[in-house]
């Protein structure tokens, strides 16, 4: 569990140094996105970032080798409480109560997990869920074509869902890979898997962010990576709790999804200015976007 939670704690703090160093390159001139990203290359704060994101990621595969993935899917969903805390401090957000109040949801759901889940289940799974995964990441790049077609807000939400589908995907796909030798990867439906549903995940995320509710599409996204791959490897791959711990384990899980979702906003984390953009928006009548 602690290898969860460090994931998680990367993942978190990762996101709020990368908004601060795209803050600061948007700053400093004008340009495309490819502009700013080379702007913002040159920051410390987005290269410690990225560092912090490879780090979360050998984290989240040490982690879904030894825990049962509904209590990893959990812990990386929690790296939104981790994102707020970061941002009421770096970033000057400020949370409201019910926020801080979601915070301590999330950590007391994710401490009812960390006592009732067992080991990983020790099955490799069949070579039918092997051969699904690819089949499914795939999926999740047509979910990315029809999504973008949509309205604003359903677009937002099918994106962010499939965005979560798609890391979902690497999350099973973990589990699924059963050797670390070149013949082993390569021969595996599951390393493709893992591959095109990663990238898969943060174009989606990525295209969901920018084009519609940050709220929308993070709460989808929690939805998608949390449910199914728990579902997968309960039925599929033999996770279980400790004896007698079936129902705080449930309960855990659904505490911190639910945690996770009222933080939804921090999936991008704000910036600063926008708390003194606030007031004047409420006195022109407009609403915030």
């Amino acid at each position: 569990m602690v290898c969860a939670l460090g994931a998680a704690v990367c993942f978190g703090t990762a996101t709020v140094l990368q908004a601060m160093a795209a803050r600061e390159a948007a700053d400093v001139g004008g340009g495309g996105d490819t502009a700013l990203l080379l702007r913002a290359l040159r920051q410390w704060r987005y290269l410690a970032g990225l560092g912090l994101d490879g780090l979360g990621f050998l984290l989240q595969i040490a982690a879904l080798r030894s825990l049962p993935i509904y209590a990893v899917a959990a812990a990386l969903a929690a790296s939104l409480a981790v994102t707020a805390v970061v941002a009421a401090h770096l970033l000057r957000v400020r949370l409201s109560g019910v926020e801080w109040g979601a915070v301590a949801v999330v950590c007391a759901g994710l401490a009812m997990l960390g006592l009732a889940s067992g080991p990983e289940g020790h099955s490799s799974g069949s070579a039918a869920l092997k051969y699904a995964m690819p089949a499914v990441a795939l999926g999740v790049l047509l979910v990315g074509a029809v999504g973008g077609r949509l309205r604003r807000r359903n677009r937002a939400l099918l994106l962010g869902l499939g965005a979560g589908c798609g890391f979902g995907v690497v999350e099973v796909a973990v589990r699924l890979i059963d050797g670390l030798t070149p013949t082993a990867l390569f021969t595996n439906p599951a390393t493709y898997a893992l591959l095109i549903g990663g990238g898969a995940a943060f174009l989606l995320l990525t295209s969901a962010l920018q084009r519609g509710s940050v709220t929308t599409a993070t709460a989808g996204m929690v939805i998608g990576e949390t449910i199914g791959p728990a579902a997968v490897g309960v039925v599929w791959l033999g996770d279980r709790t400790r004896e007698g711990m079936a129902w705080p384990a449930v309960v855990g899980f659904a505490v911190a999804v639910a945690g996770a979702l009222a933080l939804a906003r921090f999936g991008e984390a704000p910036a600063e200015q926008s708390l003194t953009e606030q007031p004047q928006r409420k006195e022109a009548g407009t609403a915030k976007p």
